[in-house]
């Protein structure tokens, strides 16, 4: 999946060990899994060359990351 992180929920994510993301619609920290329960429990985080991106790989706890019910965010093939 792609989410936004501020610093405010990157120290949570450091803090806490799961995924906490920034809605940009709601203006608010939401902390991935806390209703659906499909937590994310973070292994390790990468940071690309630019520093300007995280690539967070996480053990999914459930099989569903998608809003919309899929297992990724991922799944619509254009090409």
């Amino acid at each position: 999946m792609q989410a936004y992180l501020n610093a405010e929920s990157y120290a949570k994510t450091l803090e806490t060990g799961e995924t906490w993301f920034y809605s940009r619609s709601r203006k608010a920290l939401w902390h991935k899994g806390e209703t659906s329960g499909h937590f994310q429990k973070v292994k390790e985080i990468f940071v690309d060359c630019d520093q300007d991106c995280l690539l967070i790989k996480v053990e999914q706890i459930g099989n569903i990351a998608c809003h919309t019910g899929q297992r990724s965010c991922f799944y619509e093939r254009i090409k």
